[in-house]
């Protein structure tokens, strides 16, 4: 009995000095590095967007931090990055996206690099998504007790947050003027024990992130419809010109040159009785 005993204290205390263990991990990218890397001495002149209908899209993440211990893989962006784009396809004032490689953005590269980019890829307004996901560990004490025949087996468990944003920023390009942004966000709490702690964060990584881009993908939509709301009510901030093939600005155009076939229909059809 004393055995047992002093085998129980000794696990007890071993909890007690591991119990306010905890780390932290945190993978992220930062917009505003990206453009502004010197934005205490520098600020970029903005001008009136000048939209070209319909508009040319690029869509890239911007480079990580390189504190990062962890980080989304490039199949990973690649991913992301095609759902979200499948949102702008939705509306007839955007003719095309391009997804655009990590590669092709270079560290604190500014608008110089998205002038680069806006010639490789003929696009004229690009969408800029950055990062923060943030894991905590806290190993709490007495999570899991065992009793067997001989005495208490006590497995500490990790209570594990995750904290995930997605955020997406649109810029013209030319102007170097912020059209919109729409972000997303997600928290998750789980429990794991020591043995499978580290493949419980991965999941909840993946699935943090995979939260945070369907909030991301509803407030875009949003955004994206405030958006050509705005350009129509407000000619004198934004110029926009449209090509000759061009012929309608989002659903409520369409609807309305639907209205229009079938009115013409109409009319064609009451003109022939009128006739007979």
């Amino acid at each position: 009995m004393n055995k047992m005993k002093t085998i129980f204290l000794s696990l007890l205390a071993g909890m007690i000095l591991t119990g306010c263990m905890n780390t932290k991990i945190n993978r992220s990218s930062s917009i505003v590095e990206y453009l502004y890397p010197n934005s205490k001495n520098h600020i970029e002149k903005e001008s009136i967007p000048h939209l070209k209908l319909p508009l040319s899209v690029g869509i890239a993440f911007v480079p990580e931090n390189a504190r990062n211990s962890m980080t989304l893989t490039e199949i990973d962006k690649t991913n992301i990055m095609e759902k979200v784009s499948q949102n702008f396809k939705k509306f007839t004032f955007v003719q095309s996206i391009e997804v655009i490689p990590s590669a092709y953005l270079s560290k604190n590269g500014s608008f110089t690099n998205l002038d680069q980019i806006k010639k490789m890829y003929n696009v004229d307004i690009i969408a800029l998504v950055s990062f923060d996901q943030t894991q905590f560990t806290d190993q709490s004490f007495l999570s899991f007790t065992y009793w067997t025949i001989i005495g208490a087996y006590i497995i500490p468990a990790e209570k594990n947050d995750t904290h995930t944003m997605l955020d997406t920023v649109v810029y013209d390009i030319n102007s170097r003027k912020m059209l919109f942004r729409a972000p997303g966000m997600h928290k998750i709490k789980s429990n794991a024990t020591p043995i499978n702690l580290s493949e419980q964060l991965r999941e909840d990584s993946a699935l943090g992130f995979e939260e945070a881009r369907k909030e991301l993908i509803k407030n875009l939509e949003v955004q994206l419809t405030t958006f050509r709301n705005k350009v129509k009510n407000n000619p004198n901030a934004y110029k926009v010109t449209k090509s000759k093939n061009y012929t309608g600005g989002g659903s409520i155009d369409s609807l309305f040159l639907v209205f229009l076939m079938i009115m013409g229909t109409l009319m064609v059809l009451a003109k022939r009785q009128k006739n007979i």
